[in-house]
């Protein structure tokens, strides 16, 4: 008997139905948090007799130190145990004859758990390679490592909506009859429509969360903060793209006690940050509970703050990168300009007067006055305002 304790994200579940199509009836799954494996991993021991006669398999998470040593032991004592995981947090259990932990391949890519499932399984001739098989393991690779963004595969990212759409073990079901049955994966055209629906309803949800985000500086780091129960890592994607300046975004959900990190940087480590709070995760793609330090840091001195100013869209004049130069504003009503002096050469004005060097770049610019000033784009009518008196002033 094998039997699979794994997470229950996508990636979790994609082991699962890796493991049914290998298995079928003689495995049994277990899906958990990531606090939960601990407690199933307790229990599983109190009947270890019938667990030396089974294949336990670990995958997409991380025990405790104390079932570490218990799972330590059933290996030495001659039980079947493997724990097979792509975080970087794990990688102390390669010291274990049973571990099994690689972040990324040689060619550079980051692996999942479901990929290195699958590839230990054909490893071992303990699974049929199939192209719907291949597809879907890559499709639940490129999405937990969020290289479907850089390769625009919407298809990775449709199936973890359609994951979010049905129950687990709908979803296992589903899956794993359709990749037994075809010859490529595909989504039907019930699902299809679905997906399209539900498309448009994320574009409205992270629309008005955009609304309601909080800029801080947490340590050394440069913070936006939003409350969501729902699509963090689209939300997640979606606020570090329209506001690079920040270094990482923090989605607070209060009701489940977490804290879910996402960054598009690749000098910020959030699971370094999530680390400090006991949890962990990915390079740009993290979590942890949200205990007391965690509480009074993200929630409790957050809450004075407002929200910042968004900046100013459809207009026609001042927009950002414009060689003419773009104009943000801030509370106090101080004015910063942005304008090019040539090649490589960005000038930054404060009400008319230059504020440090100059930047290679905007994007530099604008950093330093969104940091700094929480500035914002104003509208055109204003841009255009203050063009005249700037042109009048220069004449002169």
């Amino acid at each position: 008997m094998y039997r699979l304790y794994t997470h229950n994200d996508l990636d979790g579940v994609g082991c699962g139905i890796v493991a049914k199509i290998a298995f079928g009836k003689d495995v049994e799954v277990r899906y958990n948090s990531v606090m939960g494996l601990d407690h199933q991993i307790e229990k599983l021991f109190e009947n270890e007799k019938k667990l030396k006669d089974d294949f336990l398999i670990i995958t997409d998470l991380s025990v405790n130190d104390e079932n570490l040593i218990r799972l330590d032991d059933l290996e030495k004592g001659g039980g079947k145990v493997r724990l097979i995981d792509h975080h970087k947090t794990a990688l102390h259990f390669n010291d274990y004859n049973w571990g099994r932990v690689k972040v990324q391949y040689d060619d550079g890519r980051l692996t999942a758990a479901t990929s290195l499932l699958y590839e230990y399984l054909l490893e071992h001739e303990l699974i049929k390679s199939s192209q719907a098989l291949d597809e879907f393991v890559e499709l639940v690779r490129q999405y937990d490592t969020w290289e479907w963004d850089q390769n625009d595969n919407i298809k990775a990212k449709n199936l973890n909506d359609l994951f979010f759409m049905v129950s687990i073990e709908e979803f296992e079901e589903k899956m794993t009859e359709r990749i037994i049955n075809s010859d490529h994966f595909e989504f039907d055209d019930f699902e299809q429509k679905l997906l399209e629906m539900e498309e448009e309803k994320i574009e409205r949800y992270v629309r008005r969360k955009k609304r309601e985000i909080v800029q801080t500086f947490i340590g050394e780091y440069c913070a936006g903060i939003v409350h969501a129960e729902s699509y963090h890592s689209e939300l997640g994607n979606e606020l570090g793209k329209d506001f690079p300046h920040l270094d990482y975004i923090a989605i607070l959900n209060l009701g489940g006690k977490k804290i879910s990190f996402r960054t598009i940087h690749d000098h910020v480590d959030v699971s370094a940050v999530a680390g400090k709070f006991g949890g962990g995760g990915h390079a740009k793609a993290s979590g942890c509970s949200m205990g007391k330090d965690a509480y009074k840091l993200f929630v409790q001195d957050i809450f004075p703050l407002d929200p910042m100013r968004q900046d100013a869209f459809r207009n026609k004049y001042n927009n950002k990168s414009s060689m003419q130069g773009s104009l943000y504003e801030n509370k106090k009503g101080d004015k910063f300009f942005i304008f090019a002096a040539g090649e490589d050469n960005w000038i930054l004005e404060m009400n008319g007067k230059p504020v440090r060097e100059p930047y290679q770049n905007f994007q530099q610019a604008e950093n330093y006055i969104k940091r700094k000033d929480q500035a914002w784009l104003v509208h055109d009518d204003i841009y255009v305002e203050f063009l005249k008196r700037y042109y009048i002033k220069t004449k002169n």
